[in-house]
């Protein structure tokens, strides 16, 4: 049995050329022996985490070291952050080489969230988020933009900003990009009002150290409380739907993509699996952290997240 408390167990899980998945959280808290276990095994690593610090963390800290060993790293792939990705990069490429910004929002229509989400949610609140703003990375508070997007003809939807693998990914891929937005709607309207007064205050707690501690505490034991997600018939109940907008120089709009389909959470489990998959059979084309379009290529990553539920409609 392997105890993130205990690493050495954990690296005694993989070998070189093993796929580990990980869906510890909060990653912050618990995340690190699995991506170093694979690492040193020369293994590669999935994980299903959402929280901008560990993303940062994994691209800028671990993705170096997993070059040189051959490890690829693919974090946050599941709902937070694949099909911003994907949308993103339809958008981009349609747009051609004159866009520099894009703005990605993604929104969960039904279904609920699980109590794990929520306090995972509070806890990457906690720590420090960013955002790709001038043509660089840039530090910045979960929630602190919001705008709106038009998500039916009779319905205008306000998410909040947040820090995905988009801000590092996409620039990558379209290095004319000055400008990556990725924005998330929370679950109800009375949610989504309340998040930029909870962030505020969350942020100015963080300031405070045993005040972030004690929020920490009662995160983890959310957490480990909870009863897991949304039953098979709430998922059915449920949809999400995730846009991308590219815009010129001038603020014109130049390519707008839709992606529509399945509650994230049955998305997740049927996208990391297909990433097992297609690595186990040699489709990895990169080492390092990498963002889904890099790992997989644009068409082959279409076609495993419309696998999972998601496809393309505008």
């Amino acid at each position: 049995m392997a105890d993130v408390d205990e690493p050495k167990t954990v690296r005694a899980l993989v070998e070189r050329g093993d796929i580990l998945i990980s869906t510890v959280g909060p990653f912050v808290r618990w995340g690190a022996p699995a991506v170093e276990a694979a690492i040193d095994a020369g293994a590669h690593y999935i994980d299903s985490t959402g929280e901008p610090a560990f993303i940062r963390q994994v691209f800028e800290h671990y993705g170096p070291q997993a070059a040189v060993a051959g490890s690829g790293l693919l974090t946050a792939f599941g709902y937070d952050w694949v099909p911003g990705n994907l949308a993103g990069a339809f958008a981009l490429r349609d747009a051609g080489p004159g866009a520099v910004r894009v703005d990605i929002g993604y929104f969960n229509l039904g279904g609920g969230i699980s109590g794990g989400t929520r306090a995972s949610a509070i806890g990457a609140a906690l720590e420090p988020s960013f955002a790709f703003r001038g043509g660089r990375l840039r530090s910045e508070r979960t929630s602190a933009r919001a705008r709106g997007f038009v998500v039916d003809p009779d319905t205008t939807r306000w998410p909040m900003s947040a820090g995905g693998t988009e801000h590092f990914a996409l620039p990558a891929l379209y290095p004319g990009l000055r400008d990556v937005d990725v924005l998330l709607a929370a679950p109800g309207l009375t949610a989504t009002r309340a998040m930029p007064v909870l962030s505020l205050a969350l942020a100015a707690a963080t300031r405070v150290g045993p005040l972030k501690n004690g929020l920490q505490t009662l995160v983890e034991r959310r957490i480990e409380g909870s009863t897991g997600g949304p039953d098979a018939a709430a998922r059915a109940r449920s949809s999400s739907v995730i846009i991308a907008e590219a815009f010129s120089a001038s603020g014109d709009m130049e390519a707008r993509t839709r992606l529509e389909g399945v509650n994230a959470y049955t998305f997740t489990g049927i996208v990391i699996a297909w990433a097992a998959a297609t690595v186990a059979a040699g489709g990895l084309r990169g080492t390092g952290a990498l963002g889904p379009v890099a790992a997989f290529g644009l068409d082959e990553l279409a076609t495993g997240v419309a696998a999972a539920g998601l496809r393309r409609v505008g």
